[in-house]
């Protein structure tokens, strides 16, 4: 188990929330994978929450490149701006 600072790990979550954000896209930034991030989660999040989030990701085109019949190039939307703490630039 990897261990991260709470900025890191508010950075994962957040991202783990977003519809657009893939598991492949955390994994490249923090190097840990779906399951990790799970884990993160469950960790993390209050019961109902964590659940709620489960539910929501599970099975979603848009959190697994293999699933999405689109491409937004490397990690990038064109509507996200800069963020701070995040080692891909968003920016466009």
């Amino acid at each position: 188990m990897m261990v991260f600072s709470e900025i890191d790990i508010d950075r994962i979550i957040e991202m783990a929330w977003e519809d657009r954000t893939t598991f492949e896209a955390i994994k490249f930034q923090f190097h840990i994978n779906e399951q990790e991030v799970i884990e993160v989660m469950r960790r993390e999040l209050k019961s109902c929450s964590f659940k709620r989030w489960r539910k929501r990701v599970q099975g979603r085109a848009t959190k697994h490149e293999k699933l999405r019949s689109f491409d937004l190039g490397r990690f990038k939307c064109y509507r996200q701006k800069h963020i701070s703490n995040n080692m891909i630039s968003k920016s466009c």
